[in-house]
């Protein structure tokens, strides 16, 4: 796996071996970078369900100020802290242990609110709602800010979730990216 664009373009990343972790193919990173690219310069992000970093530092490598990464298993924030430190993003970089929840929350509790959510969790587990609901309880999501939801082809995302209104979904082979904002801003 390797970054496609910007300042760590064609970095190498770390994965891991076996299949408890997905990482966004580089064909659907492309598409998607590609439909975020006017929000990315200076935005802060969050990368729950990190699994190896991979989205966040994209997303710096593209002009993100900063990325809040997240995932629970410690072999995966073993990975995430290895990537990065190799791609130098350490002073742009916050890593928080733990679940998707305790990240939430913490980010509730410092005050960070994010223009990029990147949700990619287990599938089929029914975590993509509870994950809304934080992030709309909490006001976690800038004004402007997008949702982005990785899931797999034959899950039907509604066009309202959560409060949060669908405006872009394109499919990819097996995976679709359904893009999420606030109602207001669902006009774009």
């Amino acid at each position: 796996m390797r970054i496609v664009a910007g300042e760590f373009k064609g970095r190498r990343i770390e994965t891991p071996k076996g299949y408890d972790v997905r990482p966004t193919t580089e064909k659907v990173k492309e598409a998607l970078f590609s439909m975020l690219s006017n929000l990315m310069e200076d935005s802060t992000c969050c990368d729950l369900f990190s699994g190896t970093g991979n989205l966040g530092l994209e997303a710096i490598s593209r002009g993100a100020e900063r990325c809040i990464f997240c995932d629970n298993s410690g072999e995966s924030v073993r990975l995430i802290r290895k990537n990065i430190e190799y791609c130098r993003a350490t002073d742009r970089a916050v890593l928080i242990p733990g679940g998707f929840e305790k990240c939430l929350k913490k980010m509730d509790e410092e005050g960070l609110k994010a223009d990029i959510f990147f949700l990619d969790p287990p599938y089929r587990e029914g975590l993509y709602e509870r994950c809304l609901e934080l992030i709309r309880d909490l006001e976690l999501l800038k004004e402007g800010g997008v949702i982005v939801c990785e899931h797999a082809r034959n899950d039907s995302f509604p066009g309202v979730f959560c409060g949060f209104g669908k405006y872009k979904e394109k499919n990819y082979g097996s995976i679709t990216l359904s893009l999420y904002a606030t109602k207001s801003s669902c006009s774009e």
